[in-house]
Protein backbone atom coordinates (compact mmCIF):
# COMPACT_ATOMS: atom_id res chain seq x y z
CA UNK A 1 0.00 0.00 0.00
CA UNK A 2 1.13 3.60 0.04
CA UNK A 3 0.98 6.65 2.67
CA UNK A 4 1.39 10.01 2.52
CA UNK A 5 4.10 11.08 4.81
CA UNK A 6 6.44 14.27 5.83
CA UNK A 7 9.86 13.14 4.97
CA UNK A 8 13.19 14.93 5.36
CA UNK A 9 15.80 14.32 2.29
CA UNK A 10 18.56 15.62 3.60
CA UNK A 11 20.05 17.70 6.40
CA UNK A 12 18.41 21.57 6.31
CA UNK A 13 16.03 20.60 3.58
CA UNK A 14 11.95 21.60 5.04
CA UNK A 15 10.08 18.73 5.54
CA UNK A 16 7.90 17.35 2.16
CA UNK A 17 4.97 15.55 1.88
CA UNK A 18 5.46 12.59 -0.27
CA UNK A 19 3.76 9.55 -1.08
CA UNK A 20 5.11 6.55 0.37
CA UNK A 21 5.55 2.74 -0.68
CA UNK A 22 4.52 0.70 2.66
CA UNK A 23 5.61 -3.01 3.32
CA UNK A 24 2.97 -5.31 4.70
CA UNK A 25 4.61 -6.35 8.28
CA UNK A 26 6.96 -8.75 8.64
CA UNK A 27 7.40 -11.15 11.88
CA UNK A 28 7.34 -9.47 15.26
CA UNK A 29 5.44 -6.38 13.16
CA UNK A 30 2.21 -4.64 13.23
CA UNK A 31 1.16 -1.68 10.70
CA UNK A 32 -0.18 1.36 13.18
CA UNK A 33 -2.64 3.64 11.31
CA UNK A 34 -1.79 6.82 13.38
CA UNK A 35 -4.29 9.66 14.39
CA UNK A 36 -1.78 12.15 16.37
CA UNK A 37 1.87 12.74 16.12
CA UNK A 38 3.63 14.99 18.88
CA UNK A 39 6.51 17.88 17.03
CA UNK A 40 9.27 16.78 19.35
CA UNK A 41 12.32 18.98 19.25
CA UNK A 42 14.32 16.17 18.55
CA UNK A 43 13.20 15.48 15.20
CA UNK A 44 13.90 19.41 14.45
CA UNK A 45 17.39 18.55 15.57
CA UNK A 46 17.48 15.92 12.62
CA UNK A 47 16.28 18.19 9.93
CA UNK A 48 18.43 20.63 10.98
CA UNK A 49 21.61 18.10 10.87
CA UNK A 50 22.16 19.12 14.74
CA UNK A 51 22.09 15.30 15.25
CA UNK A 52 23.05 12.30 13.34
CA UNK A 53 20.55 10.77 11.09
CA UNK A 54 20.51 8.67 7.89
CA UNK A 55 18.59 10.34 4.86
CA UNK A 56 15.60 10.63 4.00
CA UNK A 57 13.81 9.93 7.00
CA UNK A 58 10.35 10.00 7.87
CA UNK A 59 9.73 11.99 10.85
CA UNK A 60 8.19 11.64 14.12
CA UNK A 61 8.66 9.23 17.03
CA UNK A 62 5.63 10.33 19.49
CA UNK A 63 2.26 8.85 17.85
CA UNK A 64 -0.92 7.07 19.07
CA UNK A 65 -3.01 5.17 16.36
CA UNK A 66 -4.57 2.08 16.06
CA UNK A 67 -3.36 -1.62 15.10
CA UNK A 68 -4.28 -2.49 11.26
CA UNK A 69 -2.22 -5.59 10.59
CA UNK A 70 -0.02 -7.94 12.72
CA UNK A 71 3.02 -9.75 11.30
CA UNK A 72 3.33 -13.49 12.18
CA UNK A 73 4.72 -14.21 15.90
CA UNK A 74 3.27 -10.67 17.17
CA UNK A 75 1.59 -11.26 20.72
CA UNK A 76 1.72 -7.99 22.89
CA UNK A 77 -0.87 -6.30 20.29
CA UNK A 78 -3.65 -7.54 18.05
CA UNK A 79 -5.55 -5.42 15.21
CA UNK A 80 -7.99 -3.09 16.55
CA UNK A 81 -5.71 -2.73 19.70
CA UNK A 82 -5.24 1.51 20.56
CA UNK A 83 -1.41 1.78 20.67
CA UNK A 84 1.09 4.96 21.96
CA UNK A 85 4.40 4.56 20.70
CA UNK A 86 7.65 3.68 22.86
CA UNK A 87 10.21 5.81 20.98
CA UNK A 88 12.61 3.47 22.70
CA UNK A 89 11.37 -0.59 22.06
CA UNK A 90 11.71 -2.70 24.78
CA UNK A 91 12.35 -6.28 23.68
CA UNK A 92 12.14 -7.46 27.45
CA UNK A 93 14.49 -9.82 27.23
CA UNK A 94 17.93 -8.08 26.74
CA UNK A 95 20.08 -7.30 29.71
CA UNK A 96 18.42 -3.84 30.05
CA UNK A 97 14.96 -4.51 30.06
CA UNK A 98 15.09 -7.64 32.40
CA UNK A 99 16.58 -5.39 34.89
CA UNK A 100 14.11 -3.07 34.67
CA UNK A 101 16.20 -0.41 32.53
CA UNK A 102 13.90 -0.35 29.32
CA UNK A 103 14.82 2.94 28.57
CA UNK A 104 18.43 1.17 27.93
CA UNK A 105 17.02 -1.77 25.66
CA UNK A 106 19.80 -2.96 23.36
CA UNK A 107 16.73 -3.31 20.71
CA UNK A 108 17.14 0.54 20.21
CA UNK A 109 20.28 0.84 18.11
CA UNK A 110 19.08 1.53 14.92
CA UNK A 111 17.24 4.42 16.13
CA UNK A 112 19.56 6.79 14.15
CA UNK A 113 19.04 4.76 11.05
CA UNK A 114 15.46 4.11 11.09
CA UNK A 115 16.23 0.67 9.52
CA UNK A 116 14.75 -2.61 10.96
CA UNK A 117 17.39 -5.87 12.89
CA UNK A 118 17.46 -7.23 9.42
CA UNK A 119 18.92 -4.59 8.07
CA UNK A 120 15.68 -3.55 5.78
CA UNK A 121 12.97 -0.56 5.57
CA UNK A 122 9.87 -0.75 5.25
CA UNK A 123 8.77 2.76 3.56
CA UNK A 124 10.18 3.51 -0.10
CA UNK A 125 10.09 6.24 -2.50
CA UNK A 126 11.13 6.00 -6.30
CA UNK A 127 12.84 2.73 -5.51
CA UNK A 128 15.15 4.55 -2.16
CA UNK A 129 14.68 3.01 1.06
CA UNK A 130 13.64 5.38 3.47
CA UNK A 131 13.87 4.92 7.26
CA UNK A 132 11.29 6.60 9.70
CA UNK A 133 12.80 8.36 13.00
CA UNK A 134 13.33 5.56 16.04
CA UNK A 135 12.51 3.00 13.29
CA UNK A 136 8.74 4.37 13.43
CA UNK A 137 7.90 7.57 11.40
CA UNK A 138 4.61 8.83 13.40
CA UNK A 139 4.70 11.45 10.76
CA UNK A 140 3.25 9.34 8.36
CA UNK A 141 -0.40 8.13 8.47
CA UNK A 142 0.39 4.72 8.39
CA UNK A 143 3.54 3.05 9.73
CA UNK A 144 5.05 -0.51 9.72
CA UNK A 145 6.90 -0.96 12.97
CA UNK A 146 7.74 -3.51 15.50
CA UNK A 147 5.86 -4.89 18.19
CA UNK A 148 8.39 -3.93 20.97
CA UNK A 149 7.40 -0.68 20.51
CA UNK A 150 3.92 -0.73 21.12
CA UNK A 151 2.19 0.15 24.09
CA UNK A 152 -1.30 -1.11 24.67
CA UNK A 153 -3.80 1.50 26.18
CA UNK A 154 -7.29 1.90 26.71
CA UNK A 155 -9.46 2.86 24.06
CA UNK A 156 -11.18 6.14 25.49
CA UNK A 157 -7.76 8.16 25.82
CA UNK A 158 -7.56 10.07 23.57
CA UNK A 159 -5.30 10.19 20.34
CA UNK A 160 -3.38 13.61 20.52
CA UNK A 161 -2.91 12.89 24.37
CA UNK A 162 -1.73 9.53 23.46
CA UNK A 163 1.01 10.93 21.53
CA UNK A 164 2.78 13.05 24.30
CA UNK A 165 3.34 10.26 26.66
CA UNK A 166 5.38 8.79 23.78
CA UNK A 167 8.39 10.88 24.80
CA UNK A 168 7.86 14.46 25.83
CA UNK A 169 6.04 13.37 28.97
CA UNK A 170 8.07 10.60 30.74
CA UNK A 171 11.10 12.35 29.70
CA UNK A 172 10.62 15.04 31.15
CA UNK A 173 8.76 13.87 33.91
CA UNK A 174 11.00 10.77 34.97
CA UNK A 175 13.62 13.22 34.19
CA UNK A 176 12.90 14.86 37.79
CA UNK A 177 11.06 11.43 39.55
CA UNK A 178 13.63 8.73 38.56
CA UNK A 179 17.34 10.48 36.87
CA UNK A 180 17.31 13.04 39.81
CA UNK A 181 15.25 11.50 42.42
CA UNK A 182 13.52 14.33 43.08
CA UNK A 183 12.23 13.96 47.11
CA UNK A 184 9.99 16.09 49.18
CA UNK A 185 11.51 19.40 50.14
CA UNK A 186 14.21 19.82 48.14
CA UNK A 187 14.83 22.55 45.69
CA UNK A 188 15.04 22.16 41.86
CA UNK A 189 16.26 24.46 39.13
CA UNK A 190 14.64 23.71 35.99
CA UNK A 191 16.37 25.08 32.66
CA UNK A 192 14.51 25.39 29.78
CA UNK A 193 10.74 24.72 29.90
CA UNK A 194 9.36 23.47 26.78
CA UNK A 195 7.91 19.73 25.67
CA UNK A 196 9.91 17.95 28.29
CA UNK A 197 11.06 20.69 30.93
CA UNK A 198 7.14 21.72 31.47
CA UNK A 199 7.20 18.25 32.45
CA UNK A 200 9.89 17.78 34.50
CA UNK A 201 8.36 20.68 36.35
CA UNK A 202 5.18 18.29 36.66
CA UNK A 203 7.50 15.60 38.01
CA UNK A 204 9.45 17.73 40.66
CA UNK A 205 5.98 19.30 42.14
CA UNK A 206 4.70 15.33 42.12
CA UNK A 207 7.49 14.17 44.13
CA UNK A 208 7.14 17.32 46.42
CA UNK A 209 9.91 20.12 45.71
CA UNK A 210 9.50 22.68 48.14
CA UNK A 211 10.72 25.03 45.71
CA UNK A 212 10.58 24.83 41.68
CA UNK A 213 12.53 27.02 39.85
CA UNK A 214 12.27 27.45 36.20
CA UNK A 215 14.69 29.32 33.87
CA UNK A 216 13.16 30.06 30.70
CA UNK A 217 13.62 33.73 28.40
CA UNK A 218 10.40 33.18 27.11
CA UNK A 219 7.64 34.65 28.66
CA UNK A 220 4.40 32.62 27.49
CA UNK A 221 6.85 29.13 28.66
CA UNK A 222 7.53 30.51 32.07
CA UNK A 223 3.38 31.65 32.11
CA UNK A 224 2.75 27.67 31.46
CA UNK A 225 5.41 26.70 33.74
CA UNK A 226 3.57 28.21 36.71
CA UNK A 227 0.18 26.53 35.66
CA UNK A 228 1.98 23.30 35.54
CA UNK A 229 3.39 23.84 39.40
CA UNK A 230 6.90 26.17 38.93
CA UNK A 231 7.06 27.98 42.00
CA UNK A 232 9.15 30.73 40.81
CA UNK A 233 10.36 31.81 37.34
CA UNK A 234 13.17 33.93 35.94
CA UNK A 235 14.09 34.74 32.25
CA UNK A 236 17.93 33.78 33.01
CA UNK A 237 20.26 31.92 35.34
CA UNK A 238 21.81 34.41 37.15
CA UNK A 239 18.33 35.95 38.95
CA UNK A 240 16.86 31.88 39.32
CA UNK A 241 20.87 31.55 41.25
CA UNK A 242 20.24 34.88 43.32
CA UNK A 243 16.95 33.31 44.34
CA UNK A 244 18.50 30.55 45.01
CA UNK A 245 21.21 31.36 47.11
CA UNK A 246 18.63 33.71 49.00
CA UNK A 247 15.73 31.01 49.65
CA UNK A 248 18.24 28.39 50.81
CA UNK A 249 20.28 30.15 53.29
CA UNK A 250 23.41 29.96 50.58
CA UNK A 251 23.34 26.15 50.88
CA UNK A 252 22.02 26.03 47.13
CA UNK A 253 19.63 23.54 45.35
CA UNK A 254 19.55 19.93 45.15
CA UNK A 255 19.00 19.33 41.95
CA UNK A 256 19.18 21.09 38.41
CA UNK A 257 17.62 19.56 35.57
CA UNK A 258 18.75 20.29 31.77
CA UNK A 259 15.83 20.39 29.35
CA UNK A 260 16.64 23.24 27.49
CA UNK A 261 15.80 22.84 23.38
CA UNK A 262 20.01 23.02 22.83
CA UNK A 263 22.38 21.77 25.58
CA UNK A 264 25.27 24.42 25.25
CA UNK A 265 28.58 25.37 27.34
CA UNK A 266 26.82 28.06 29.47
CA UNK A 267 23.88 26.26 30.91
CA UNK A 268 26.28 23.26 32.34
CA UNK A 269 28.36 26.08 33.74
CA UNK A 270 24.87 27.95 35.61
CA UNK A 271 23.66 24.07 36.78
CA UNK A 272 26.73 22.84 38.10
CA UNK A 273 27.10 26.75 40.02
CA UNK A 274 23.60 26.21 41.59
CA UNK A 275 23.57 23.00 43.05
CA UNK A 276 25.04 22.91 46.62
CA UNK A 277 26.71 19.65 48.82
CA UNK A 278 25.18 16.08 47.18
CA UNK A 279 23.51 18.25 44.31
CA UNK A 280 23.26 16.49 41.39
CA UNK A 281 22.88 17.95 37.73
CA UNK A 282 20.47 16.19 35.09
CA UNK A 283 21.18 16.39 31.60
CA UNK A 284 18.86 15.29 29.18
CA UNK A 285 19.26 18.06 26.28
CA UNK A 286 20.40 17.34 23.39
CA UNK A 287 23.25 19.67 21.88
CA UNK A 288 26.84 20.63 21.80
CA UNK A 289 27.50 21.33 25.58
CA UNK A 290 30.85 20.02 27.12
CA UNK A 291 32.20 20.20 30.85
CA UNK A 292 35.29 21.48 31.63
CA UNK A 293 35.82 22.42 35.61
CA UNK A 294 38.16 21.27 38.05
CA UNK A 295 37.65 17.88 39.30
CA UNK A 296 37.62 19.92 42.76
CA UNK A 297 34.53 21.21 42.10
CA UNK A 298 32.93 17.76 42.10
CA UNK A 299 35.05 15.79 44.87
CA UNK A 300 34.71 18.82 47.45
CA UNK A 301 31.11 19.25 47.46
CA UNK A 302 30.08 15.60 46.28
CA UNK A 303 28.46 17.02 43.27
CA UNK A 304 26.87 14.58 40.54
CA UNK A 305 26.53 14.88 36.82
CA UNK A 306 24.03 12.05 35.42
CA UNK A 307 22.88 12.07 31.98
CA UNK A 308 18.99 10.64 31.02
CA UNK A 309 17.76 9.10 28.65
CA UNK A 310 13.76 8.35 27.91
CA UNK A 311 13.93 10.10 31.85
CA UNK A 312 14.74 6.79 32.88
CA UNK A 313 11.60 5.49 32.29
CA UNK A 314 10.06 1.86 31.48
CA UNK A 315 7.74 2.57 28.38
CA UNK A 316 5.62 -0.89 29.03
CA UNK A 317 5.01 0.38 32.36
CA UNK A 318 5.27 4.31 32.81
CA UNK A 319 3.23 5.01 29.64
CA UNK A 320 0.30 3.41 31.48
CA UNK A 321 0.89 5.00 34.74
CA UNK A 322 1.14 8.80 33.29
CA UNK A 323 -2.51 8.25 31.42
CA UNK A 324 -3.17 6.68 35.28
CA UNK A 325 -1.98 10.26 36.53
CA UNK A 326 -3.52 12.26 33.76
CA UNK A 327 -7.81 10.18 34.23
CA UNK A 328 -6.67 10.94 38.15
CA UNK A 329 -6.21 14.22 37.51
CA UNK A 330 -2.99 14.66 38.88
CA UNK A 331 -1.04 15.27 35.62
CA UNK A 332 -1.91 17.70 33.40
CA UNK A 333 -1.66 17.00 29.53
CA UNK A 334 -4.21 18.66 27.45
CA UNK A 335 -2.88 21.77 28.91
CA UNK A 336 0.52 20.90 26.73
CA UNK A 337 -0.92 20.97 23.67
CA UNK A 338 -0.48 24.35 22.18
CA UNK A 339 -1.98 24.33 18.80
CA UNK A 340 -2.77 21.14 16.18
CA UNK A 341 -1.81 20.90 12.88
CA UNK A 342 -2.26 19.47 9.68
CA UNK A 343 0.41 16.96 8.38
CA UNK A 344 0.84 19.79 5.47
CA UNK A 345 1.52 22.09 8.04
CA UNK A 346 4.70 20.38 9.72
CA UNK A 347 7.32 23.35 8.69
CA UNK A 348 4.94 25.51 10.29
CA UNK A 349 4.54 24.06 13.38
CA UNK A 350 8.16 23.14 14.07
CA UNK A 351 8.64 27.00 12.84
CA UNK A 352 6.51 28.14 15.76
CA UNK A 353 8.30 26.01 18.29
CA UNK A 354 11.21 27.14 17.41
CA UNK A 355 9.42 31.05 17.88
CA UNK A 356 8.67 29.95 20.80
CA UNK A 357 4.80 29.90 20.55
CA UNK A 358 4.59 26.56 21.84
CA UNK A 359 4.57 23.76 24.30
CA UNK A 360 3.94 21.38 21.91
CA UNK A 361 2.41 21.43 18.85
CA UNK A 362 0.52 18.24 17.27
CA UNK A 363 0.04 16.98 14.07
CA UNK A 364 -3.93 14.93 13.77
CA UNK A 365 -3.90 13.06 10.75
CA UNK A 366 -6.39 12.98 8.35
CA UNK A 367 -8.07 9.74 7.41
Amino acid sequence: MTTRAAVCFAPREPWRIVELELDPPGPNEVRVRFHAAGLCHSDDHIQKGDAMMRFPVVGGHEGAGVVEEVGAGVTRVAVGDHVVCSFIPACGTCRYCSTGRQNLCDAGKNAATGEFADGTFRFHHEGQDVGGMCVLGTFAERAVISEFSCVKVAEDIPFEIGALVACGVPTGWGTAVYAAGVRAGQTVVVYGSGGVGSNAVQGARHAGAKYVVVVDPVPFKREMAELLGATHTFPDAASAHEFVVAETWGELADHALITVGTLHDEVIDSALKVVGKTGQVTITAVGNGSIDHHAGMFIGYQRRVQGAIFGQCNPQFDIPRLLGLWQAGDLKLEELITRRYRLDEVNQGYQDMLDGKNIRGVIVHEH
